[in-house]
């Protein structure tokens, strides 16, 4: 089945690039004030934007959870909950493929003692057509899931990027570490919240974005979960001797 549609795949594939890349590279010709500037001027081109990056200062060191910042801002809340509803058609005609696969999984496990040689192997082939067939749309639709998941978060995390740069800048920070996946796949081993920026960042954003807060009571989108995977392989079929072809009459 679907093992999980998150978003890990794209925070932990374009992360340690981007957040070395977008701060500088990716936060141009957006509309923030950085600092040191009027309120009217942002960065328009990356040599300015690298620039700002090099009259730092600072000398605090912060931590950012850059997957839970796009994902918890009003932009990536709603269009996390849209790419949810967007795939529940297709959830639903996983699941529907998934319970006939274990339906028929059932099916032979409690009647392959009273079936005959022919009819087993006739139920296991078709388990195992099923279950291939399952497991190609499977595939093909994480894979899409996480495609268009990953388009979002990019987008966000363009727009997004400047925006720390200039949080950074201004509040004596000389360095941000991404947290978005934990030691030792990530580089923090360990760090309070009172260096955390992820709450003022997503504050910056959802008023830089202009974007409304979804409807209260509304959380921000989970993963998608699935139904169970059915069993990897047909039950095998219970040893029997070859059956002998009775003689005419």
């Amino acid at each position: 089945m679907i093992s999980e549609f998150v978003c890990s795949k794209f925070a932990r594939v374009t992360t340690a690039v981007v957040i070395g890349l977008s701060l500088i590279s990716l936060g141009v010709a957006q509309t923030t004030p950085t600092a040191g500037t009027a309120a009217s001027t942002a960065p328009d081109s990356p040599s300015a934007a690298a620039a700002l990056a090099a009259k730092a200062t600072g000398t605090k060191v912060g931590t950012i959870n850059i997957e839970q910042a796009i994902f918890a801002s009003n932009e990536g809340r709603r269009d996390g909950e849209a790419l949810v509803k967007k795939f529940e058609p297709k959830q639903n005609e996983l699941k529907a493929s998934a319970d006939e696969l274990d339906s028929l999984q059932k099916q032979l496990s409690a009647q392959q003692d009273k079936l005959n040689e022919e009819s087993r192997d006739k139920l296991v082939k078709q388990i195992e057509a099923k279950k291939k067939t399952f497991d190609r749309a499977t595939q093909d639709a994480q894979e899409d899931y996480q495609n268009q998941q990953g388009e979002i978060g990019n987008k966000i995390l363009t727009k997004m990027a400047p925006l720390i740069v200039k949080y950074a800048s201004e509040n004596g920070y000389g360095m941000i570490l991404d947290t978005s996946q934990q030691w030792p796949r990530g580089p923090v081993i360990w760090y309070g919240p009172a260096v955390d920026i992820t709450g003022p960042i997503v504050d910056a954003y959802n008023t830089a974005s202009g974007v409304a807060a979804p409807p209260a009571g509304s959380a921000a989108p989970k993963p998608v979960k699935p139904a169970s995977t059915p069993g990897s392989k047909p039950a095998a079929p219970a040893t029997k001797p070859a059956t002998t072809t009775p003689p005419n009459k």
